[in-house]
């Protein structure tokens, strides 16, 4: 008769011995000592990765451009739209741009960037105040664009978080189109 010797081994005096829990408490072992190695490793060098970080919209915005803050508050971005001393800029699609916007806002998607930029931004000098906005608290596209234009050449760049969302709900001046 042929037995299923698979998960058996027999040790020197014959006797059958199963490996399977030994060999997954030492594979267990194994890692949490790597972990603890590279934590160690870690900790000690110069350039670490942070292991807890704050990944907010503000904390990105902050570390964008250390030496200044890119965000606006919304009672600045409201002064700066009464005097017209900035020129807004709708990151969203053009789809949801239409449905609502600040008034006098530009369109400039951050999926359509490379394309459209040159049509929404060639008669806008590099020093202008440029605030850029979307809907929602999580959203990236307002910062993402912001990088953008910082690296082509604006240097006034700023951010309204949830830019769309704050606006409507103060009853601030909108658009359609």
């Amino acid at each position: 008769m042929i037995e299923d010797m698979s998960d058996t081994r027999a040790d020197k005096r014959g006797k059958p011995c199963r490996n399977w829990p030994h060999a997954i408490w030492q594979s267990g072992a194994v890692f949490l000592l790597a972990a603890a190695v590279g934590l160690l490793f870690n900790q000690f060098r110069p350039d670490g990765l942070p292991l807890v970080a704050n990944w907010s919209m503000e904390a990105q915005l902050a570390s964008a451009k250390p030496d200044e803050n890119l965000t606006v508050s919304l009672e600045e971005a409201k002064a700066l739209f009464v005097i017209r001393g900035a020129l807004f800029l709708d990151s969203r699609s053009e789809e949801f741009y239409r449905l609502g916007h600040i008034a006098g806002a530009r369109n400039l998607p951050w999926e359509d960037f490379e394309n459209r930029f040159q049509d929404v931004m060639g008669d806008v000098p590099l020093e202008t105040l440029i605030i850029t906005y979307c809907d929602g608290e999580s959203c990236s596209l307002s910062k993402d664009l912001a990088l953008a234009l910082l690296g082509k050449g604006y240097t006034e760049v700023r951010v309204l978080l949830n830019g769309w969302s704050l606006w409507k709900e103060s009853h601030l001046p909108t658009g359609e189109e």
